[in-house]
């Protein structure tokens, strides 16, 4: 058997350690492709956190507001259902004569008391009578023209008639005023 020459046995412990270095490269490179998924999945999961804690806030906001128009606007068709109501009374005590309040004095005390009563009630709960005056001028966001008519002395766009007052819950028209308007053409 023959020796093995020296420089043979120093190529083969030379490969092997090349062998090595090579399987150990390749394991780094695996563990540094592994570290960037890891890392790329834990980006995904931050953003997906981060657009859920999002949410949830922006779902509390919407909860907070919807509470908050729930306890100013939840009575609006109560109140609105009331709005006749307090038109009847109004227009009973405007139909009163001089004669019928000595007659029924007393009852027209109490429905005046009754309205009263309501109007307190109304202003607890934010609810403001819109009463605009004759000469006023129109104004289509808490007005409603119920006809026009040419009236001297009267600019086009001027109230010329009442026919009913109007009401606003808060920040919110719950009627508008019905009013006749003027259509005189301006000179």
């Amino acid at each position: 058997m023959a020796e093995p020459k020296n420089e043979d046995f120093l190529d083969d412990i030379a490969t092997a350690e090349a062998e090595e270095l090579a399987e150990e490269i390749a394991e780094f490179s695996d563990e540094a492709l592994e570290l960037d998924e890891l890392r790329a999945e834990r980006d995904d999961y931050k953003d997906k956190f981060m657009r859920a804690l999002a949410d949830a806030e922006n779902a509390r906001k919407r909860g907070d507001k919807a509470r908050r128009d729930a306890e100013q606007y939840g009575g609006s068709k109560l109140a609105r259902d009331m709005l006749p109501v307090y038109d009847n009374m109004k227009r009973a005590l405007e139909a009163a004569t001089d004669e019928q309040k000595e007659v029924a004095g007393p009852l027209l005390e109490g429905i005046e008391l009754t309205m009263r009563a309501l109007k307190d009630v109304f202003q607890r709960h934010g609810i403001e009578v819109i009463t605009p005056e004759v000469g006023d001028r129109f104004d289509p966001n808490v007005h409603e023209a119920m006809f026009e008519a040419p009236v001297p002395g009267t600019r086009a766009g001027d109230i010329i008639q009442v026919s009913a007052e109007g009401f606003m819950l808060h920040d919110r028209l719950l009627r508008p005023a019905q009013v006749g308007v003027s259509s005189t053409p301006a000179n």
